[in-house]
């Protein structure tokens, strides 16, 4: 077959409208600008600039598409109880966020928790990253699983489905572990409370991941089931690369320079080894997490945001209702 008529035919079957920046803008209709240039800057991360431009282009047209699921969901969730005849109270709307290491998850959901908060309404917004539900260090290196941190294995899933289960069913302080960073483990005795949200943002590298269905029918549950939207933040592997390795850099000038800090090591190699190992642990861990795990997940997101070299969000893809 003719490759333009192929080509053709995958546009036609695809499950997404694409937009550009400027079509996705005009979406944004009346909705308000509420975060000042000041709180974006302070919501950005340490490698994913974000500007008061592209929250008002991206961020507040996806806050609008957002109000509207959620008071769609509701209705559903309202129409299913009178069919039942109970009264279950509210359930939290979900929205996960997935995607590959420094693509810039973290500041996406944390603009999304300030503008979801301040609609009229001002609905309780917290937001959870998936870090904390990493088995801690010792059993990764009793099950040598170290090389696989942040692949779909090294994560208590059955940990991260009872929370997630607890929050749908609007349970009162819901806990979450915590990890850090700095210490590249989970923080024995740290829990963050979840208290009947109205809306929970989940964070995290493989929360779209499902694994093989089993023949016999029997139910599996996937992160993916409770969440009731999801976003694909996406990015191309060479531009990946080169944003984990500039993290990189710039740590070894920050927190790695802390003799506290797990990677406190990395601050005393040279630029050269510094950039062999960055460059190393890309392509032996994170390119391949991004590869078999994460980027296979991507079809199953509402909605996709693609970022150009800037950083910027060029172009959006939205699943077809």
């Amino acid at each position: 077959m003719d490759q333009k008529v192929v080509t053709a035919l995958d546009m036609d079957l695809s499950p997404y409208r694409v937009f550009s920046e400027r079509q996705w803008s005009r979406l944004r209709a009346d909705t308000p600008m509420t975060l000042s240039a000041q709180e974006v800057s302070q919501l950005q991360g340490l490698n994913a600039p974000m500007s008061i431009e592209q929250v008002e282009t991206i961020y507040l047209p996806m806050s609008r598409l957002l109000a509207h699921y959620a008071e769609a969901t509701v209705a559903l969730h309202k129409a299913t109880q009178k069919f039942l005849g109970t009264r279950d109270g509210k359930t939290p709307f979900i929205i996960g966020v997935a995607g590959s290491v420094s693509v810039g998850k973290s500041t996406t959901s944390r603009v999304l928790r300030e503008l979801l908060a301040r609609w009229p309404a001002s609905p309780k917004v917290d937001l959870v990253t998936t870090d904390g539900f990493l088995y801690p260090n010792a059993v990764l290196e009793a099950e040598g699983l170290m090389s696989k941190k942040g692949f779909p294995e090294s994560f208590d899933r059955p940990r991260l489905l009872k929370f997630l289960s607890d929050i749908k069913a609007d349970k009162r302080h819901v806990r979450a572990p915590v990890y850090s960073h700095f210490y590249y483990d989970v923080m024995p005795g740290h829990t963050v409370v979840v208290d009947k949200p109205d809306i929970l943002i989940v964070e995290g590298l493989n929360v779209l991941q499902t694994r093989e269905l089993p023949k016999d029918g029997r139910a599996v549950p996937f992160v993916s089931d409770f969440f009731d939207f999801s976003v694909y933040m996406d990015a191309d592997e060479d531009l990946l690369l080169r944003w984990y390795v500039d993290r990189f850099m710039r740590l070894r000038e920050t927190a790695f320079r802390d003799p506290g800090s797990y990677f406190h090591k990395y601050s005393r190699i040279t630029d050269t080894e510094a950039l062999e190992t960055a460059n190393r642990i890309w392509r032996e861990i994170n390119l391949v997490n991004l590869r078999e795990n994460i980027l296979p997940t991507r079809p199953r997101a509402d909605l996709i945001l693609t970022k150009n070299a800037s950083h910027r969000i060029s172009k959006v893809a939205l699943r077809r209702v």
